[in-house]
């Protein structure tokens, strides 16, 4: 069970990190840190929706073992933190145009 927790918690960070392709070079070209390396993030939004796909599936497989097996608390709170970096990363990817917009009227 805690491999899965373990997992799940992965899952959701990567998720985090594979939605944020796009937002997070305007944020480290505001903060001055741009440069030719921001390209590496074109070539991970290709892969953005697999990831998110794949890590609600692996979350939701986590919550279902969780809830069968009755698990402790501690665990169920590692996988409630999971699930909202999850839910971030999807927000983020839906929000992705408007949070460009707004990040550039800070340049």
């Amino acid at each position: 069970m805690k491999g899965q927790v373990r997992a799940a918690v992965v899952a959701g960070l990567a998720s985090l990190g594979v939605s944020a392709c796009c937002v997070l070079p305007m944020v480290f070209l505001l903060l001055g840190l741009g440069g030719s390396w921001l390209a590496v993030f074109g070539k991970i939004s290709a892969a953005s929706y697999y990831v998110l796909g794949l890590s609600t599936l692996l979350i939701a497989l986590a919550w279902i073992a969780s809830l069968q097996h009755g698990r402790s608390t501690g665990m169920r709170g590692w996988l409630a933190v999971s699930t909202i970096l999850v839910g971030a990363a999807w927000l983020v990817v839906f929000n992705e145009g408007r949070i460009n917009e707004a990040l550039m009227t800070l340049m």
